[in-house]
């Protein structure tokens, strides 16, 4: 028999989703709240991605690397941020992010090393070594147009519409572009319900 702790050593796909996506939310509403303040938010932020990590190694003995990579961004470029009060350090974490994590997954496809398997493995059962390689080539891709669209984006307007942009463009964008993925990995041996697979899949940034 499994001791409770074992049992509590993985996240369920929403509380992973939850984990991910939580100080992002957090992000979003202090910004409001402090009147638009991007440094009073930013530190809002840096408080609340610390709290999801330790609540994961409180909860389940670890926490993933996926987390471990985007808090460590979040924390430093949030530090700079504040330290040196430029808000271009967090507009660029985005950025920054989604390009480290693409060629991260062109890494393990140039060198036949499931990069992505290993950060996401439990999440997809059944999927066969064709569905991670399309799955991993799709994410690379995509975070290569997103990193551009960040680029774009806090380049050419206020922080006002940067922060829509995040809340209302890349956060969906993610989610939609998980969901157009799970034809393909139900082919492939996916065998898990499509809400899982949207849970499951990398974070927005």
């Amino acid at each position: 028999m499994n001791s409770p702790t074992a049992r509590r050593t993985e996240a369920g796909p929403l509380l992973r989703l939850a984990l991910d996506l939580g100080p992002l939310l957090v992000y979003f509403a202090a910004y409001s709240l402090t009147h638009k303040n991007i440094f009073a938010s930013t530190g809002i932020f840096m408080a609340a991605t610390a709290v999801a990590m330790v609540f994961s190694l409180v909860r389940f003995g670890r926490i993933s690397p996926m987390q471990w990579f985007s808090s460590a961004m979040v924390l430093v470029l949030g530090g700079l941020t504040l330290w040196l009060h430029v808000d271009w350090f967090i507009k660029i974490k985005p950025t920054l992010y989604y390009l480290m994590v693409s060629g991260i997954l062109w890494f393990g496809l140039w060198t036949g090393k499931p990069t992505l398997k290993l950060a996401l493995g439990t999440a997809y059962p059944g999927l066969d070594a064709r569905g991670w390689t399309l799955l991993s080539r799709n994410w690379a891709l995509f975070f290569i147009a997103m990193a551009v669209a960040n680029e774009l984006v806090w380049r050419n307007s206020t922080t006002s519409f940067w922060i829509g942009y995040k809340l209302w463009g890349a956060v969906p964008a993610t989610m939609i572009f998980a969901m157009a993925n799970i034809p393909m990995l139900m082919k492939h041996g996916l065998g898990e319900t499509p809400a899982e697979a949207v849970a499951d899949g990398p974070p927005a940034e």
